[in-house]
């Protein structure tokens, strides 16, 4: 061997030896590989499992557009990693730059996935079936027929019936008569991958509607007592949740008003387990100032609509009345107090706070029993949820509330640990019990309580969501659209003719499906039915599993 050979030889090796040098992609390169990987389906399918994660903090921690207090209490309580949550946004979960990053980032890949497979799919329901196979015998699906001679039945009039038998049953058809075997394709189901593509385009527009209904709706909840009315401006309100671009001038002027609200119990039960039926609310709706005023029935789950706004029954109980003297004499407080979530008697807590009280500060925390009764034991408990005979316990204390420091404090509870008690169980003045009209002198001349009257209350939830009703639309068009991609199946047939010396003609057809379908071997035994009827053979023929062999005429070129 030479040294050039050698050399050459040499070279060969370090060349099969080294690793391969790849071109670089550059800058539009990467940019065009970062597309390719966002707009695939694992991309999409993996933003939308990470939104999901994304979600639970916002489930989990108290955010700050629904209770700034609780946030602000929660990162007082946690010193150290309160702060550090906060900076990364996890009280302003579905506001913060990274969720916000997450969803646009999803909406962008499915657009990116569904586009491109929408102008495919285009291009294909345009374009002509496939052209037959050389041999219809491979396909999931063949059979055979053979039309006797007496027929003076042609190949190319064979194939134009089996065309007019195709276009019958919904397919598309090209007739291939250019050659010695004419043949035809069709082909149908383009509406699965309709249906698919409308799922994806619909789950788009439910995003973006979520997210319209996220930015520019709201959220209110207010407890309204019988003959007390609501006007729809944000001091109307107990508590309200704005969209993140929620602007207060866009609240619509209308006006509720309370009138009556009624309970249906089940007395047919056992009378310690009486269980309401119904629930009712009469209520008169002004949509405007200038509107003339509307009587309408509120129901749990019947919400009253009024513009773009629904009203929903949440709750309801009793609220009591009472008129408070301070020290001075002078009336402090007079007003219904809503009690907390009422029991299934109807007993609920009571907290009435009197800061404008003088000398000092009052305050009282009890029960309200709508129709009392003792116990086994002597206590005081509630046996039916009417007004039977209506009464409240109350404990009374006097000194600073701590409202004066600007503190939102929840008006259901109150802390008396700072506190001085009058009246308690445990002290010799006990607690006080009022009914109906009573009025009982606190001790120490700290002023009095009267127990005035009583009436029911109903709680609303109110919601305005702009895009609610394209929510409803693209959700029932993306079922649609599964339904159609699930159930319709995508089916390709091919029939061929060939004349044989004796003027039979033989008939061959395959099937082809994409993808798995179980209803194949049905459209078959179909397809072949009809064609049987057409040309008045016995269906029971026999269907040979080997292809024909027509005369030299009919072979394939």
């Amino acid at each position: 061997m030479t040294e050039r050979a050698m050399s050459e030889k040499k070279k060969q090796r370090q060349a099969e030896t080294s690793e391969p040098v790849l071109p670089r992609l550059g800058f539009w390169g990467m940019l065009r590989w970062a597309w390719t990987q966002l707009i695939s389906m694992r991309t999409a399918l993996f933003l939308l499992l990470l939104l999901a994660v994304a979600a639970v903090p916002g489930s989990t921690f108290p955010q700050r557009i629904q209770n700034p207090a609780a946030v602000t209490q929660y990162i007082k309580d946690n010193p150290v990693t309160g702060p550090v949550m906060d900076w990364l946004k996890l009280f302003d979960v579905f506001s913060s730059p990274w969720f916000s990053a997450i969803y646009v980032l999803l909406f962008i890949s499915l657009i990116g996935c569904v586009l491109p497979r929408a102008r495919q799919h285009y291009k294909a329901m345009r374009s002509a079936p496939p052209r037959t196979p050389r041999r219809l015998s491979k396909l999931a699906e063949y059979g055979t027929l053979q039309v006797p001679a007496v027929q003076s039945l042609s190949a190319e009039q064979a194939i134009r019936d089996a065309a007019a038998v195709l276009k019958r049953r919904g397919y598309r058809v090209e007739v291939r008569a250019d050659s010695d075997r004419p043949s035809v394709g069709a082909e149908r189901g383009f509406l699965k991958e309709v249906g698919n593509l409308l799922f994806h385009l619909s789950l788009i527009g439910v995003l973006v509607a979520v997210a319209i209904g996220g930015l520019f709706g709201y959220s209110g909840q207010r407890v309204l007592v019988t003959g007390d009315s609501f006007v729809n401006t944000l001091i109307g309100y107990d508590s309200f949740s704005p969209g993140t671009n929620f602007n207060s001038d866009w609240l619509q002027p209308y006006s509720i008003k309370l009138d009556q609200f009624n309970i249906v119990f089940d007395r047919n039960a056992n009378a310690k387990k009486v269980q309401p039926l119904d629930f009712s609310a009469k209520m008169t709706v002004k949509e405007s100032p200038d509107a003339p005023a509307v009587q309408k029935e509120l129901k749990v789950n019947e919400p009253l609509s009024i513009g773009g706004t629904d009203v929903y029954l949440l709750g309801n109980g009793y609220a009591p009345h009472f008129t408070i003297k301070d020290g001075n004499g002078k009336v402090a407080f007079s007003d219904w107090v809503i009690g907390g979530v009422p029991d299934p008697t109807y007993s609920s807590g009571l907290v009435i706070k009197v800061p404008d009280a003088k000398p000092d500060q009052l305050s009282f925390v009890g029960t309200f029993l709508p129709t009392a009764a003792k116990n086994a034991e002597g206590l005081d408990i509630s046996i039916d949820p009417d007004l039977g005979r209506p009464e409240v316990i109350l404990n009374s204390y006097f000194g600073d509330l701590g409202l004066d420091k600007g503190v939102p404090q929840n008006v259901f509870n109150l802390d008396a640990s700072k506190l001085t008690a009058l009246n308690d169980r445990k002290l010799p003045s006990g607690a006080i019990t009022l009914l109906g009209g009573q009025t009982y002198q606190l001790p120490d001349g700290k002023g009095s309580i009267t127990f005035d009257n009583i009436t029911r209350y109903a709680g609303l939830e109110i919601r305005h969501n702009p895009a609610q009703v394209y929510v409803l639309v693209f959700a029932a068009t993306a079922l649609l659209g599964l339904i159609g991609s699930l159930f319709l199946s995508r089916r390709r047939v091919w029939v061929r003719a060939g004349e044989h010396p004796d003027g039979r003609v033989m008939v061959e057809y395959g099937l082809l499906a994409r993808g798995e379908d179980y209803r194949l071997v049905r459209e078959a035994a179909l397809l072949r039915s009809q064609l049987a009827k057409v040309w008045a053979l016995a269906e029971n023929q026999k269907n040979d599993s080997t292809e024909p062999e027509p005369d030299s005429k009919a072979k394939e070129s």
